[in-house]
């Protein structure tokens, strides 16, 4: 359902560009944070919105994650901007249960999809008969499968090794870089928590005085992370600090600390959305990291309809692999990362 482009790429990728450098200072004023919004209303102005509305099918890990519900609105608001109807298959915090909702995906004509796979490997079948058949495909955050190895439009995601990195350092530098840690990973197949993993170890190995007690996965699920943390809290009368691979599990865990009178532990997470962002400016937690649940959505949206509409193509227009980093929050920045987020920027 590839459609005529209707302007030269040249013509309006020269426009974009144009207007990305009129922008920079109010780029730079913004701090990096999502979409400036000079850019977003040019990029709207310049594609135009198509007379008929494009079809676009969406799938991400699973709606019970606040992340993951935050980028199904956020895909919708920018949807409505580009005359975009987004259909949503929900992953359902399963690789299994999105296979088959991909399956069923790939039966159907859209005129763009965009995926976060719940664990690497388990759709690329599906995804390569859409790929055959035209369809651009959109990775988010996490990887389908290898990029040597699949066609895919482009892969939009943050630098999951420096989220790890950059809230175990600041845990480890809580504690003066001595003490006792616990690791709650995400789901294991996910290449999100596999480098949040390793940006989590790239720092523990600089310092002999820390020992990791723990580094079992809980898959994203909450109710799984309250067990674990239960469990680790009777075995362990001493944890100096935890990271968490997203907040979900990091404020479940913290339910479970507070209701044992444990809240001395130094609790880091990966996401920063408001629920996390609003528990930093309570002193709960001790730090988060953007995981741009909105610039990745709504940014698959801008990258398909400049694929429908303009023609880009990867390489020639939009990169294979997008890097779409957040900021640590602090109690400085959290009052602005909440407005931000508000507005589906980032």
């Amino acid at each position: 359902m590839r459609k005529t482009p209707i302007h030269t790429p040249d013509s309006r990728r020269s426009f974009i560009q144009k207007a990305a450098l009129s922008s920079a200072a109010a780029g730079a004023m913004l701090g990096g944070f999502g979409f400036d919004p000079f850019i977003a209303s040019a990029m709207a102005q310049e594609m135009g919105r198509s007379e008929k509305p494009l079809k676009a099918a969406f799938s991400n890990a699973g709606l019970q994650a606040t992340w993951c519900a935050q980028g199904k609105q956020a895909a919708e608001f920018w949807g409505k901007l580009f005359n975009v109807e987004v259909t949503w298959f929900d992953g359902e915090l399963s690789a299994p249960k999105q296979r088959a909702a991909i399956d069923n995906m790939a039966t159907q004509d859209w005129d763009f999809v965009a995926i976060q796979a719940f664990g690497i490997g388990t759709l690329t079948d599906p995804v390569n008969k859409m790929i055959d058949r035209g369809i651009p495909v959109i990775d988010m955050d996490t990887l389908i499968a290898p990029l040597e190895e699949i066609n895919v439009h482009s892969f939009l995601a943050p630098d999951n090794e420096f989220m790890g990195a950059s809230v175990t350092q600041a845990l480890v530098d809580a504690i003066g870089g001595e003490g006792t840690m616990v690791m709650t990973q995400g789901a294991l197949g996910h290449t999100g928590a596999q480098g949040r993993a390793r940006g989590f170890f790239s720092v523990i190995e600089k310092y002999p005085g820390i020992e990791v007690l723990d580094e079992q996965p809980a898959d994203w699920d909450v109710t799984k992370a309250s067990r674990i943390w239960d469990s680790l809290l009777t075995k362990h009368p001493n944890i100096s600090a935890a990271f968490f691979h997203n907040d979900d599990m990091a404020l479940a865990a913290y339910n479970v600390m507070q209701a044992r009178g444990r809240t001395d532990i130094l609790i880091g997470g990966v996401d920063a959305m408001p629920p996390a962002v609003d528990a930093v400016l309570e002193g709960h937690m001790y730090a988060t990291v953007r995981n741009p649940s909105c610039r990745i959505h709504g940014g698959s949206i801008v990258a398909g309809v400049a694929a429908v509409l303009t023609g880009e193509k990867t390489g020639d227009g939009i990169p294979k692999h997008i890097i779409t980093d957040g900021p640590v929050v602090t109690k400085a920045n959290a009052p602005g990362m909440l407005w931000m987020q508000k507005h589906f920027l980032i």
